[in-house]
């Protein structure tokens, strides 16, 4: 084989390799869409499943059109320099032990209008990381949209989508997963996005929740929480298991190895393998169902969420655990998981799909534990990952880019009245309000008794 054929061997396998962990990424939208669609009632199944088909649609063209460039442009900014941009032309002269080679062409690389975004036999990679990147945008802001179904305005959803999947975890994710992030100067390390994806969009829907208010009928008078039940629980267990089997090719995007590379790496740089995650992943798969069997004493619905809680939990540190370690954290974190969830419902927030619990407290709990399990680990030059700087990101990660922009957008469209449908809408079902046929049509829908209607809208 000539040299070159070898040389385009690497740079081929790199791009299928890429491909193909996309490509299987969307198995977790397909899981999102049969979940949340079975976990909402009969009246409003299509306006579920149609909300999460157009949050791939709405976040994947953000992203084209501005998170890209986030993602490269916002790496350094404010710690080490202003946010990069095509007035730049050279970096800060402080970024210390940060490396910034590359960083200019990699900002210029990603504008909608550069030539490595298009078609171009000179570039294979540009476009096949942007593919990984989108899908990682739209998971974020597909996790918030099962917390607010039955509800929630379609437009003020999509804006909504596009805020927290098109720029706050973007933002998030320019700090604190990337090469060249401000994050790794303190020491922070989230492999499989804790805090990063799962913290930011926790806390994002909880900010949401909170000016959402409850569904109709969720609280009795007294503000008692009322069990408002899936319409079809067999299908939010397939949902979650599709959801599972996109977070295995999720994980594998995580994993960096590029032509001519000796050695697979995080994104931070830290030699790892592929077999680990396969071996992290499964254990902490089946760890959390177990601990969540058990902490919500054999509830389905809570049970099947706690493969993902597991996951989550360990998310942070996958790359460094050992295999029991991955046992203890994914069962800690999945057996509370219901207790989270269940606390939320009783002081008035009405989270349809636990995406909090889940993704929030897990998220959160992963990121800080890396901080003490893998605590005086060391990658390149850069400060050991320690508990400050953990906790420091997961700080940043979770309240100034998850729970603050959340309520601050939504408050400004509750103003405006654009956030909530009106009862009567809420009341017949969202599918006769935005489609005007249901998900169901040879079947007669049964009004839900009157108390169910009856108690009040906001807590």
């Amino acid at each position: 084989m000539s040299p070159e054929a070898t040389e385009f061997l690497g740079t081929f396998v790199t791009e299928t390799y890429y491909y193909w962990a996309s490509v299987f990424m969307l198995a977790i939208h397909a899981g999102f869409l049969a979940y949340e669609g079975g976990a909402a009632r009969t009246k409003n199944v299509l306006a579920t499943m149609v909300k999460n088909l157009l949050t791939l649609s709405v976040v994947g063209l953000s992203f084209y059109f501005f998170g890209w460039w986030v993602y490269a442009g916002f790496s350094i900014f404010p710690r080490f320099g202003p946010i990069l941009g095509p007035w730049t032309s050279e970096l800060p002269a402080n970024l210390g032990t940060l490396d910034g080679d590359g960083l200019l062409d990699f900002v210029a690389s990603t504008y909608p209008w550069s030539t490595a975004m298009a078609p171009n036999l000179s570039d294979n990679l540009t476009g096949v990381f942007w593919f990984a990147f989108s899908l990682f945008a739209m998971t974020t802001a597909s996790i918030m949209s099962g917390a607010v179904i039955e509800r929630i305005r379609l437009g003020a959803y999509l804006i909504l989508a596009v805020v927290l999947g098109g720029f706050t975890w973007v933002v998030a994710g320019s700090w604190g997963w990337n090469y060249w992030g401000w994050f790794n100067t303190m020491g922070y390390h989230d492999f499989g996005c804790s805090a990063v994806v799962h913290g930011v969009s926790g806390f994002f829907a909880l900010g949401v929740l909170i000016n959402l208010g409850p569904r109709i009928g969720k609280y009795d008078a007294n503000g008692t929480p009322r069990d408002i039940r899936p319409h079809n629980l067999p299908l939010t267990m397939v949902g979650l298991m599709l959801i599972f089997v996109g977070f295995y090719a999720f994980l594998a995007g995580c994993v960096i190895f590029g032509p001519g590379a000796t050695v697979e790496s995080t994104i931070y740089g830290s030699p790892m393998t592929l077999a680990s995650i396969g071996v992290n992943t499964t254990l902490a798969l089946c760890a959390g169902i177990v601990g969540a069997y058990l902490g919500s004493k054999g509830d389905p619905f809570f049970t099947i969420s706690g493969g993902l809680a597991g996951i989550i939990s360990v998310g942070a540190g996958l790359d460094l655990y050992s295999p029991p370690l991955v046992i203890l954290i994914a069962f800690i974190g999945a057996v509370t998981m219901p207790w989270v969830g269940k606390w939320i419902e009783k002081i008035g927030i009405d989270d349809a799909v636990g995406a909090f619990a889940v993704h929030g407290y897990c998220g959160m709990l992963g990121a800080m534990t890396v901080g003490i399990m893998a605590s005086g680990y060391q990658v390149l030059d850069y400060p050991p990952i320690n508990f400050g700087g953990q906790l420091l990101g997961t700080f940043l990660c979770t309240i100034v880019l998850g729970l603050i922009p959340g309520y601050g957008v939504s408050w400004v469209l509750k103003k405006m009245n654009l956030l909530r449908v009106p009862p009567e809408e809420e009341i017949e079902g969202l599918d006769i309000g935005d489609f005007g046929v249901t998900g169901y049509p040879e079947y007669t829908i049964v009004p839900e008794a009157a108390e169910r209607t009856e108690a009040p809208i906001s807590h």
